[in-house]
Parts: C-alpha cells; sequence; structure tokens
C-alpha cells in the first residue's frame, strides 16, 4: 500500500511540475506588451524552480527509501521552497497590482514587502534545524506567521478587485484554500507524517493559481 501511495505522490508531483513550467513558458512567450503576464510568468518560474528543489528530493526519496542519505537534501529544499514561495506571493501581489491598479495601496505594498523580509529571515536562521527529521514545531510556526498574513494580504488584494477581471476571480479563494490545507501540515505534520498528504490538495490550489495566470 505505501508503494502504491508513493507511485501517485511521484505521479502527481511530477504533473505538477510539468505543468507550473509549461504555464510559465506559456506566459513569458505571450507577454509581449502586457507587463502583468510577464510579471505572472516570473511568479510561475519562481513557483517551480522553488518546490523542484523540495520535490526532486521527494522523488528521489520514494525510488529509494533512503531517508538518511536524502535527509539533507530534503531540508534543504523545504528551506529554498519557503523562500521562493514567499517571492511567489510578493509577485503575485505586483500581478494584482498591474491587473487592476488598485487606488492608495503603497501602505499595503510595504507592510507586504516588510513581511516577505521577515519571513526570509527566518527562514534563514539555523534554528529552524530544517536539515533534522523532526524540526522544531515552534520554529514551523513562528516562521508561519509572516507568511499566513502575506497570504490574507494578497486574498485580499484579489478579493476586493475580484470582479473587473473574471478569470482572476477566484483567485482569493485559491490562496485561502492553499493556506487551508497547509496549516494542518505545520502543526501536525511530525506527530502524524500521514498529514503530510494535505501537501497534494495544496499543490492542486497552486496549479489552479498558475492557470488563472492565462486568462491575463
Amino acid at each position: 500500500m505505501k508503494r502504491v501511495f508513493g507511485t501517485i505522490e511521484a505521479i502527481f508531483d511530477s504533473s505538477y511540475l510539468f505543468l507550473a513550467l509549461t504555464i510559465g513558458i506559456v506566459l513569458l512567450s505571450t507577454a509581449s506588451g502586457n507587463p502583468a503576464r510577464l510579471q505572472a510568468g516570473a511568479a510561475a518560474f519562481t513557483l517551480v524552480v522553488g518546490d523542484a528543489f523540495h520535490l526532486f528530493p521527494r522523488l528521489a526519496l520514494i525510488k529509494t527509501g533512503q531517508e538518511d542519505k536524502l535527509r539533507n537534501a530534503l531540508g534543504t529544499g523545504k528551506q529554498i521552497t519557503s523562500i521562493t514561495i514567499s517571492l511567489f506571493y510578493l509577485l503575485l501581489w505586483q500581478v494584482g497590482l498591474l491587473v487592476y491598479s488598485p487606488k492608495d495601496i503603497n501602505t499595503w505594498s510595504l507592510l507586504l514587502y516588510a513581511l516577505t523580509a521577515v519571513r526570509i529571515i527566518l527562514c534563514l536562521l539555523p534554528q529552524n534545524h530544517w536539515r533534522d527529521r523532526f524540526p522544531p514545531v515552534a520554529w514551523g510556526i513562528l516562521r508561519n506567521i509572516p507568511f499566513f498574513l502575506q497570504g490574507l494580504l494578497v486574498a485580499g488584494l484579489f478579493f476586493v478587485n475580484r470582479n473587473p477581471v473574471p478569470g482572476l476571480a477566484s483567485m482569493w479563494l485559491a490562496i485561502i484554500l492553499s493556506f487551508a490545507f497547509y496549516l494542518p501540515v505545520v502543526l501536525w505534520v511530525n506527530k502524524n507524517p500521514k498529514i503530510g498528504m494535505f501537501m497534494l490538495p495544496k499543490i492542486c490550489a497552486y496549479s489552479w493559481m498558475l492557470m488563472m495566470f492565462l486568462s491575463i
């Protein structure tokens, strides 16, 4: 049964990376004269590159089962992904600004940049113990506080402006769902590794977000 689930995860992760890369290429190759589409392409590539650092070691683990040998790669991959996903939300915010041109948004933009900086700094601190088999939950919660606030800000931007661009009308919902699936992993995956399966619907939410970029 474990092998079956491992095969399903491997197919799922590989399909996601291929889809994200394809969407990124399409966005960038058709972005002439459309800065929002160019920014969306950059966001897609940031997401796929960051996730690749995490998912490639996961695929190797599924194939070999050698967790001890792959622990450093798995930990480093999680750290890189944690940083790049914060940059993804920063770029997603910029996409929203280009598409909607909201007024009186500078203060919120500064707050988002500050949260991104705090999140990245927290991710770089050695207290995270990224390469441990069971990293400290307290640090997982601490570094995700600014990340969740990032998500709320970006979701709020797309919720308030959900009507002008129909193709992006559900972006706020995809963001909220991604965090809803991610939160149990942060809190309880050390106690029950099976909770890590919530990352699969989280990836679905990100795939949905990327596909919405194509409407820009």
